[in-house]
C-alpha cells in the first residue's frame, strides 16, 4: 500500500518538473516565433512552409478588392457560354437528336457576332491599330448583326461605330444601331463589283478617315467578310463551347454562312476531333455556296441575267447567303462535306412552327438553319444528334422576314412534311 500511494506522488513530482523546463524553454523561444510572424506579416508574404508549418495573413491589407471570379467584367464578359439545348419538336418528329445553340443569348449584340466583333477589336488593338479613346472610329459594311455587336462593343470599349448597310434590310436593325450611338449610312444594294456597296463604301468611309488630318483618330475598317479574326473566334470559343456541351458526341453540325465565319471556325476545331462528324451547309435561295460546295461552282438560277429582283441574293433571308467566297469562307470549305438548299418558303414555315411548337421566336437564318438540320436528320436516318446555330431573336425581322411569315396558327395543325414541302 506504501508503493501503490507513494506513486503518484512521484508522478506529480515529475510532471511539476517538467512543466517548469517546457516554460523556462518557451520564455527563449516565443519571442523569436514571434518576431518571425511580423517580419511575414510586414512583408505580406508566406513561408515557405520547409519546416511543415507556415503562417499567412489573411486580413485585408487595404488593397482594393476584386470582383468575385464568377462575375463578367464588363459586357464583354457576357460573349459567348451559351447554352446548347434540344429542340423538342424537331427532335420527336425526326428521330434524332436535334441540338441548338442558343447563339442570341450572346450578352452584348443578342448573336454570334459578338464574338467575332470582340474578336476583331481585341486583335485591332494588339495589333495597335485602334486605341481607345482616341478618336478611332470602326468603320463597318454589314446587314445589321455585326454592325450591332459593333456599336455595343465600340461603346464599352471607347470607340464610335460607322455603319454602312443595303437600304432593303430591316428597319428595326438600323433603328437599334441609332440608338446603341451608330453613325448609319444606307445605301441601295449593289453587286460587290460596285464601289457603292455597302462593303466596299465602308472601307472608303475608313481610309477618308484616316487621311483627313482634321479629323481626331483613324478609320478602321473591320472587314468581317476577310478578317480571319472573324473564323478564329469560333474556332477558339464557339466550337470549344459546343464539343465540351455535347460531350464530343454528335454526327453533324449544320450552319449557314454569310462571312463564312461561324462554319469554316467550328468546322476546323471540331473535325480534327471527330473525324466522322459531318459539316452541312444551310443556303437560303438565291445564293451560290449550295452550289460551290456541291458542284465547285458559284451559280444560281435565281442569279440569270434579267432574273434578279435584288442586287445580293434574291431572298428574304437576312444575313446568310452570298454570291461569293470569302476569305473566311474558304478557311473551312474543305471541311465542309454537303449543302442544303432552303427555299424562303420553307424558312417562313419553319419560323412559324418553332413558335407554334416551342415557343421559340428565331429570325430568318436561324430558320434556315433549322430546316437544314431536319433534311440532315432526315438522311442519316433515326437516332442521330445533329447540332446547329439560332443566330438572333425575331425581334429583328418583325418588319420584313415576319411579315412575309405570316400569322401563327393557334392550333399548331402544320405537319413538318408541310414545313418541308412548303412552297
Amino acid at each position: 500500500m506504501e508503493y501503490s500511494t507513494s506513486h503518484p506522488r512521484l508522478y506529480a513530482t515529475a510532471a511539476f518538473v517538467a512543466g517548469v523546463l517546457l516554460t523556462l524553454g518557451l520564455k527563449d523561444f516565443y519571442p523569436d516565433l514571434e518576431r518571425r510572424f511580423r517580419r511575414t506579416r510586414t512583408r505580406g508574404g508566406v513561408p515557405d512552409g520547409r519546416n511543415g508549418v507556415a503562417l499567412e495573413d489573411h486580413t485585408a491589407r487595404g488593397a482594393a478588392l476584386s470582383h468575385p471570379p464568377d462575375v463578367p467584367d464588363g459586357i464583354e464578359g457576357c460573349i459567348g457560354n451559351t447554352p446548347l439545348f434540344r429542340i423538342k419538336s424537331l427532335s420527336e418528329a425526326t428521330g434524332c437528336d436535334i441540338l441548338a445553340k442558343a447563339e442570341f443569348m450572346n450578352g452584348a449584340g443578342g448573336s454570334p457576332k459578338d464574338r467575332v466583333a470582340l474578336s476583331m477589336i481585341n486583335t485591332a488593338e494588339e495589333s495597335g491599330l485602334l486605341t481607345p479613346r482616341s478618336g478611332d472610329v470602326i468603320y463597318e459594311g454589314t446587314v445589321g448583326s455585326t454592325g450591332i455587336s459593333l456599336a455595343t462593343l465600340c461603346r464599352a470599349r471607347g470607340y464610335l461605330a460607322h455603319i454602312c448597310m443595303p437600304d432593303d434590310q430591316s428597319a428595326e436593325k438600323s433603328d437599334l444601331l441609332l440608338k446603341l450611338g451608330a453613325e448609319v449610312e444606307r445605301v441601295r444594294p449593289a453587286p460587290i463589283v460596285d464601289q457603292g456597296q455597302f462593303v466596299n463604301r465602308a472601307r472608303a468611309r475608313a481610309a477618308e478617315h484616316t487621311a483627313d488630318p482634321s479629323r481626331p483618330g483613324r478609320g478602321f475598317f473591320a472587314d468581317q467578310f476577310e478578317n480571319e479574326a472573324n473564323w478564329r473566334a469560333h474556332f477558339e470559343t464557339t466550337g470549344p463551347e459546343i464539343h465540351r456541351q455535347t460531350g464530343g458526341v454528335m454526327d453533324a453540325f449544320v450552319a449557314g454562312a454569310g462571312t463564312g465565319g461561324t462554319i469554316a471556325g467550328v468546322a476546323r476545331y471540331l473535325k480534327p476531333r471527330l473525324p466522322r462528324l459531318r459539316v452541312v451547309l444551310a443556303d437560303p435561295q438565291g445564293s451560290g455556296l449550295y452550289n460551290k460546295v456541291r458542284y465547285g461552282v458559284m451559280f444560281d438560277p435565281k442569279e440569270r441575267d434579267g432574273t434578279r429582283r435584288r442586287h445580293q441574293v434574291d431572298t428574304v433571308v437576312e444575313g446568310i447567303g452570298i454570291n461569293r467566297v470569302t476569305a473566311n469562307f474558304e478557311a473551312g470549305r474543305a471541311l465542309i462535306d454537303d449543302a442544303v438548299r432552303v427555299t424562303d418558303e420553307q424558312a417562313t414555315a419553319m419560323a412559324r412552327w418553332l413558335v407554334e411548337r416551342d415557343g421559340i421566336f428565331v429570325g430568318s437564318s436561324s430558320s434556315v438553319n433549322c430546316v437544314a438540320a431536319v433534311k440532315t436528320a432526315q438522311s442519316m436516318g433515326p437516332g442521330h444528334r445533329v447540332v446547329t446555330i439560332l443566330c438572333d431573336s425575331g425581334t429583328r425581322h418583325l418588319s420584313k422576314f415576319w411579315a412575309q411569315a405570316g400569322p401563327i396558327d393557334a392550333k399548331g395543325d402544320a405537319r413538318l412534311e408541310d414545313v418541308l414541302s412548303a412552297t
